[in-house]
């Protein structure tokens, strides 16, 4: 197993937390990572490390939070995949420091985060997340509600990866040399763990859909789904990466035929 998918499969949405700020050396490691990520689309992902008890800040579903990390993009084209790729980079950057994170898009005071972030006319905060240390032991509320979304199962490859056409099922040969690319993928965090990417394969590229369900989309958030899609890009051209390959992702769209509420968001394409 490649010490990503290590990572990706390691790294636990972490609500509990011993309530000890972080250290001055990860505060800053953080920082500086922040200010380095980058995305694909080429669309400015900001981020704001936010004290909670200097701007009253808390979630009803954390306790020990001292620390949260707003990320803050402007509304427009690839918004919602440019953020959920950038945040991404972030968490499990955090992740590989031993600080917990969460992704957190309504359980919140959104107007105190928003303020307390200076977010501007034209932008959008989708989402924040703790950065902190994990308590021992999870709090009862947290175990319930990882049990309640299903949070450490995920949808079969078959459900996910599709050959050349929508519902065809990724040939077996085809799924054994995307193994820990596949992994990575299925093992993406989403919303309520709805999992809506679907990925076609075929000799153009891998073309990443977002399958829609109601309820993800609001002028404060933009579309929760795509960010989501966002996410699991991420893992699949950082998988690239590590395998030492050079990934180009792109917007143009193929054309292939697709299920109502299924809209394309972007294709990686690999040199040979």
């Amino acid at each position: 197993m490649s010490e990503l998918l290590k990572t990706i499969k390691g790294r636990k949405s972490v609500r509990t937390f011993d309530g000890k700020p972080l250290s001055t050396e990860h505060r800053a490691q953080l920082e500086e990572i922040a200010r380095s990520i980058t995305n694909p689309f080429g669309v400015p992902v900001r981020f704001v490390l936010l004290d909670a008890k200097e701007h009253g800040l808390s979630s009803p579903v954390l306790s020990g939070d001292t620390l949260y990390a707003a990320g803050i993009v402007p509304k427009g084209p690839h918004a919602e995949e440019a953020y959920g790729y950038a945040f991404e980079k972030l968490v499990l950057c955090a992740w590989s420091l031993g600080i917990g994170t969460t992704w957190i898009g309504g359980t919140m005071k959104r107007e105190l985060f928003e303020r307390a972030a200076g977010l501007a006319e034209g932008e959008m905060m989708p989402c924040v997340t703790p950065l902190g240390y994990p308590a021992k032991n999870r709090s009862l509320r947290e175990t319930l509600m990882r049990k309640g979304v299903g949070a450490d199962s995920r949808l079969p490859a078959e459900k996910l990866f599709f050959d050349g056409h929508w519902d065809a099922p990724l040939a077996p040969e085809k799924q054994a040399a995307m193994a820990d690319l596949i992994e990575m993928v299925r093992w993406a965090p989403s919303a309520v763990n709805k999992q809506p990417w679907r990925i076609i394969v075929t000799d153009q590229g891998c073309h990443f859909y977002e399958k829609k369900d109601k309820g993800f989309v609001s002028d404060k958030t933009g579309d929760l789904q795509r960010i989501d899609v966002g996410i699991a890009l991420c893992h699949f051209v950082m998988g690239l990466e590590e395998q030492g390959r050079q990934p180009e992702v792109v917007t143009s769209d193929p054309g292939l035929p697709v299920p109502e509420g299924v809209e394309y968001v972007a294709t990686v394409r690999v040199p040979e």
